[in-house]
């Protein structure tokens, strides 16, 4: 493996990287690869370059390939790696290998989500063992890996095996962190230094702080599940109201420490105020009771105070301390139990004065950003406040103070306060509006804070002060700047307009939203960056209200507006010079994707130049793929295209195959793997939409989609699946014929089946076939099928895999299609495998699935197993007979909740999560599922309405004596109240 550096560096190259990444598969299956790839991480001889890019294939294959069931790696290998990854962040402790380290961290993380405490048990002795006393460049190394472990549990759903693990790293790690902790925060607070030689020189006392950071990070990861008793206990040595670790490092700001104040990072004294305020939040949700016996709120209030009241932190490198010192005083207002510290007028009235006021105004690194950094100035204006993050901003947290105070019942009292700074902003504004701007800014963002009660991200504001009157303010002051013409007004009161609109549209009635979308589609002009993303962003959002689950604008509200927008829209996407500022802006696609969504049918006048400009979109931004989210959306906004128009204007469809095979051909033959995954959901969407056998443009792409190189790319293999299935169903007999089924179980069986991640898909395919190939062209398969289905159970059988197995037997017996496979020639075909296999699979697997087997599949389980029981004469013949009785109780017990025995619905709209937004997935890089190409799921046992009434006449044409012999061993319990409402008692 000599040339493993070579083709590191030449995976950096994009001319290279395709067969770089391809060699690099290769060899990662070879043995003691892995070993070699952290040697390489760790040669302090090899090229930067070589050693950063090592780290993160160490990284993806930790992330892709750690339990992968096709080509899997070396058990042996694996606990090699397992074994060498904490000396290998010890021996990264060097400041130059962060970023080298941080890759590592990653990997660790990971494998330990896996494979700790099982595979891994010693994983905390091996970190334990390697804090030190005196090296804080070990201990840094340290804690780093031990927080990629624990910091995971803060979004874990509460669990047993969760509790076990946290108890079993508390049991050898709590103690030895709780020695560290002390000794840290006493070198910190101690002047002098109890041990001056590990905090001199200024690189050493740095070391120590970041430990520190560390250390509360840590202690945030043990205390964000449950309070651990070693924590309970020690509550007053960190919460303390005087000699607190928390509070007393409040004031504690070295100048060695400080950072220049043009410096965009915050120091380590403010990160360690960030991470107390962090956990004192973390405590106000989870452990209210503690907090108060303590007093520790009161003094960390006051502590804010004394902090950043009256602008004491203007720095950008102190936002992160600012914004979660305000979140914190947030959440003690919202908590309810600290209502004295903010009833008073007076208190409310310095509250805003010291501490919001100075926090929402706008600085000028923020207008600096505005000009020069106009999407990183989107970013974060869009943040949404929430405990953990650093994306949001200072305004944000105090605009989140005012929202505290208004729905904790003090809305008088602020809405009166704040009124006066509202009022005085606009009036300083007036008297000079070229050079007060900022004012008007202020207070249009004072007065969204203070009349918002309740908002959330996807719906913008959903109730308000109704003390505030939103629209009078909007008509007074915010209107105009909507309507002014650029030079006007300052960009950013134009902004400040429509981020309100943007902020209240559910507050604005129908008629009054498609006044202003005029004003906001000319804003699209605009030559500011930031306003015409704004506008963007706001015509989405308001395209995508919902009123009782349906959308409130339909093709006819935009039919007159929309080829203009649309042309608006992608005239300026198309202005960028390069794929990658072609992609930048992403919210401008995803405007696009709701006009189509929105206008429907409507476009079809203008569907053929939409279509060709996205399509030539898409040929520039193929050369560089560089923004996930623009990809979705382009997508997207391709297949609602073809949904919409193809379903009034059938012909069009061959005007789409037109224009996309060519696009397409290109991106599968140059591998461009981030567009794969669209090309083929779009060409089954595609292929769907005939009405005939597979077309001869499709039938020359089946065997290139039958090869198994193209599967092994795992992000491809739903929209594989889906584009077969559309093969199947529009020419199943005709594969056969062309001799295609065995290459496509052969991919089923080497690259599906055997993958616990992708059996489903498998299974998915395996249903399609009995459903759409006769069964005399399956007959020479179907053992071999069934065979290595058994194998599988038997050598691997998860929950799902069972489910799964059991789904399709019963989905052959239930569907009811000509010349199919029938129930007699499953079982006779199992039986020839083995004597009585039938008879176990029925004990083993059918009657314990089934009794459990989820919402949306039972009627599909109804009904097959009715046709076991009724209609196969195997069924009715030793040893079978003796599971009848049983299978009949179990059938009959699906009846007890006959609402869940309906086929899958088509929503009223005829499409499936058709909002993106809303959809629980979004982009992947996995597998980025297209809404707009999803179809309603099918019922392949349509032809029964009635599950219960169906089961009620196959047992009528049973013989009755036989039946009622049967019945009689049934569970008595359970099946007379059925029998006697069918009268059959």
């Amino acid at each position: 493996m000599s040339e493993l550096p070579s083709l590191l560096l030449s995976s950096l190259n994009p001319a290279t990287r395709k067969q770089a990444e391809q060699q690099l598969d290769a060899l990662s299956v070879q043995p003691n690869f892995l070993a070699l790839l952290l040697s390489l991480v760790l040669d302090q001889s090899q090229d930067r370059a070589v050693r950063l890019s090592a780290s993160v294939y160490l990284k993806n294959i930790t992330k892709l390939k750690w339990e992968e069931d096709v080509q899997p790696l070396r058990e042996n290998d694996k606990a090699s790696l397992r074994s060498q990854l904490v000396p290998a962040m010890l021996a990264l402790s060097n400041p130059a290998d962060k970023a080298i380290r941080a890759q590592v961290a990653e990997s660790v993380s990971l494998i330990a989500a896996l494979d700790f405490p099982t595979k891994w048990p010693d994983l905390i002795q091996q970190l334990v063992a390697s804090l030190s006393a005196t090296d804080y460049n070990i201990n840094v190394g340290v804690l780093q890996t031990a927080h990629s472990i624990f910091g995971p549990w803060r979004a874990h759903v509460r669990s047993d095996q969760l509790f076990s693990e946290i108890n079993f790293v508390f049991s050898i790690f709590m103690q030895p962190f709780l020695q560290l902790f002390r000794q840290t925060a006493t070198l910190l607070l101690s002047n002098p230094s109890p041990n001056p030689a590990l905090t001199t020189p200024t690189s050493n006392y740095a070391l120590v702080a970041q430990s520190m950071v560390l250390l509360l990070e840590i202690f945030h990861d043990f205390t964000c599940q449950d309070l651990p008793p070693a924590l309970e206990d020690s509550q007053a040595e960190f919460f303390g109201r005087e000699q607190g670790w928390f509070h007393n490092f409040m004031p504690w700001d070295p100048p060695e420490l400080r950072t220049p104040s043009d410096e965009l990072t915050p120091s380590y004294p403010s990160l360690i105020k960030a991470n107390i305020f962090e956990i004192a939040e973390l405590f106000l949700k989870l452990y209210a009771e503690q907090l108060q016996e303590s007093g520790a709120v009161e003094v960390l209030v006051q502590d804010v105070w004394s902090l950043i009241g009256s602008n004491r932190l203007p720095n950008v490198s102190d936002d992160q301390v600012v914004s979660q010192a305000l979140r914190f005083v947030s959440s003690a207002i919202r908590s309810g139990h600290y209502q004295s510290l903010f009833a008073a007028d007076n208190i409310i009235s310095s509250l805003v004065e010291g501490v919001v006021i100075p926090n929402v105004a706008l600085r000028e690194h923020d207008v600096e950003q505005f000009e020069d950094d106009p999407l990183e100035f989107i970013r974060l204006d869009l943040a949404v406040t929430s405990t953990g993050t650093d994306l949001a901003t200072r305004r944000h947290a105090a605009a989140d103070v005012l929202q505290a105070l208004v729905s904790s019942g003090h809305e008088t009292n602020t809405t009166k306060v704040v009124g006066s700074w509202i009022e005085t902003g606009l009036k300083e504004y007036g008297n000079n509006r070229t050079e007060n701007w900022r004012s008007k800014d202020s207070a249009i963002y004072l007065l969204t804070a203070v009349a918002t009660k309740g908002s959330t991200s996807q719906h913008g504001v959903t109730s308000t002060n109704t003390l505030v009157n939103v629209i009078d303010f909007f008509s007074n002051h915010v209107y105009a700047d909507l309507q002014s013409n650029s030079g006007e007004v300052h960009p950013i009161l134009q902004v400040d307009a429509i981020r309100f609109l943007l902020t209240f549209r559910n507050q604005l009635t129908k008629p009054q939203l498609l006044s202003v979308l005029p004003s906001l589609i000319r804003h699209i002009g605009s030559a500011n960056y930031v306003c015409v993303t704004y506008a963007a962003i706001t015509i989405d959002r308001i395209l995508a209200i919902k009123q009782n689950g349906q959308a409130q604008f339909t093709p006819v509200d935009v039919h007159e507006f929309a080829p203009d927008l649309l042309n608006a829209l992608l005239t300026k996407i198309e202005s960028a010079q390069s794929p990658e500022k072609v992609a930048e802006n992403d919210h401008l696609m995803r405007c696009v994707m709701r006009v189509v969504f929105t206008g429907r049918e409507s476009l079809t006048p203008v569907f053929e130049q939409t279509l060709r400009r996205l399509v030539n979109i898409l040929s520039i931004i193929s050369r560089n793929p560089s923004n996930p989210k623009f990809d979705q959306y382009i997508f997207e906004s391709i297949s609602g295209l073809i949904r919409f128009i193809v379903k009034g204007t059938p012909a069009s469809l061959a005007t789409f195959e037109a224009a996309l095979f060519g696009p397409f051909t290109v991106i599968l033959q140059q591998d461009i793997d981030q567009y794969i995954p669209y090309v083929f959901q779009l060409l089954a969407q595609m292929l769907e939409m005939h009405t005939s056998n597979i077309p001869t443009e499709y039938q020359e792409l089946l065997t290139f989609l039958l090869t198994p190189a193209i599967w092994a790319q795992k992000g491809s293999i739903p929209g594989l699946v889906k584009l077969l299935k559309a093969y199947l169903v529009r020419g199943g007999n005709q594969m056969a014929e062309s001799g295609h089924i065995g290459s496509l179980l052969g991919i089923v069986q080497q690259r599906l089946i055997p993958s616990k991640l992708n059996d489903a898909w498998g299974f998915e395919l395996l249903q399609s076939l009995v459903q759409h190939v006769k069964g005399a062209s399956l007959q020479q398969f179907f053992k071999n099928i069934l065979m290595f289905l058994l194998n599988r159970m038997q050598q691997s059988k998860t929950e799902k895999y069972a489910y799964l197995f059991v789904k399709f037997l019963l989905f052959i017996v239930a569907i009811e299609v000509p010349d199919g496979l029938t129930e007699d020639y499953v079982i006779s075909v199992m039986e020839g495998i083995q004597p009585n296999l039938w008879s176990a699979v029925v004990t083993n697997f059918i009657i314990p699935e089934t009794s459990h087997i989820p919402v949306k599949d039972r009627k599909l389980a109804a009904i097959g197993l009715t046709r076991l029981l009724t209609s196969s004469a195997y069924m009715l013949q030793s040893p079978n007979v003796q599971s009848w009785p049983i299978l009949f109780t179990t059938l009959v017990t699906l009846f007890r909740e006959p609402q869940y025995l309906e086929g899958p619905k088509e929503d009223g709209h005829g499409m499936t999560e058709i909002d993106y937004e809303e959809q629980t997935a979004g982009y992947q890089a996995a597998y980025s599922q297209l809404a707009a190409s999803s179809s309603a799921p099918e019922d392949p046992v349509a032809y029964v309405q009635d599950p219960r009434q169906y089961l009620v006449e196959r047992l009528t044409s049973m013989n009755g004596k036989q039946l009622r012999d049967l019945v009689s061993r049934s569970d008595r319990a359970i099946v007379a109240p059925f029998l006697q409402a069918a009268g059959l008692a």
